[in-house]
């Protein structure tokens, strides 16, 4: 390996912003500060808490996604009267023959 060319290497403490949890790991940055851990992440933990919602992003998402429900239900409504069933039309062996010619064939 070259000299003087690797970044320096420090042992430090990597602290959460959310349950002030430390462990130590190596790292080539000397102050390491995270704001979710595995110790308090639902995901880990198995609890549902409540959203913390500071810019209004799942109010928005809230909001597109009942927008997108009520379009597709009027496209699904619009489909379905378009799409009626249309009368069937006689064959033109009926028209010529009469209903006869069917139960002969």
């Amino acid at each position: 390996m070259k000299k003087e060319i690797h970044p320096k290497y420090y042992q430090t403490d990597v602290v959460c912003g959310t349950c002030q949890s430390v462990w130590k790991t190596a790292s080539t940055r000397a102050n390491l500060r995270v704001s979710i851990c595995a110790n308090c992440h639902p995901f880990y933990t198995g609890e549902q808490r409540k959203i913390i919602d500071t810019e209004g992003q799942v109010d928005r998402f809230m909001k597109r996604l009942a927008v997108s429900q009520t379009r597709q239900a009027d496209a699904a409504r619009r489909k379905e009267s378009t799409v009626q069933k249309e009368p069937k039309k006689k064959s033109l062996l009926k028209e010529i023959y009469g209903e006869e010619s069917e139960s002969q064939a």
